[in-house]
């Protein structure tokens, strides 16, 4: 059973608009991913939420405050980024770090992301349980990969 849900941030939770520049609390515009709320809100009765990104000029902080502006921080219970673990996602050590910090076993936790080299391939390797969430036909097939291309599919 699945205890704790990371989610990778850019175009997984929130939309990572290519023309925006700086960081993502200071965009005029910031925009939840649809269905994002409700998914969140669903799974955080149940298990915990943790956001694992990889943007690396963003700290914790300025991680929450994009959330809060779109309505999305009171279901997510802490922040993983490169500023406050030391390490760039896209490595099975940047999950290895976050199972340590939340002393947690690797088979109780699942990535969610969008991104098959930086969310994917590195939870498989870390032990996580990897939701690949992508809006197209990927041709490319895993094993243990479960491939979700709406949100509401992680909680119906």
């Amino acid at each position: 059973m699945i205890s704790v849900y990371l989610f990778d941030w850019g175009d997984t939770l929130m939309v990572d608009f290519p023309d925006a520049t700086g960081k993502m609390c200071n965009w005029e515009v910031v925009e939840a991913v649809s269905g994002a709320k409700k998914a969140l809100e669903e799974l955080s009765k149940h298990s915990q939420v943790y956001i694992a990104t990889g943007a690396a000029d963003s700290t914790e902080l300025d991680i929450k405050r994009a959330f809060y502006r779109v309505g999305l921080s009171q279901f997510i219970s802490g922040y993983f980024c490169k500023a406050n673990l030391g390490l760039s996602k896209g490595s099975p050590q940047f999950f290895e770090s976050i199972l340590n910090k939340l002393n947690v076993s690797s088979e109780s936790v699942a990535m969610v992301g969008d991104n098959l080299e930086k969310d994917i391939k590195p939870a498989i390797s870390a032990g996580i349980q990897p939701i690949w969430f992508t809006q197209c036909d990927t041709g490319v097939e895993l094993d243990n990969v479960k491939v979700i291309k709406n949100l509401r599919e992680l909680y119906m």
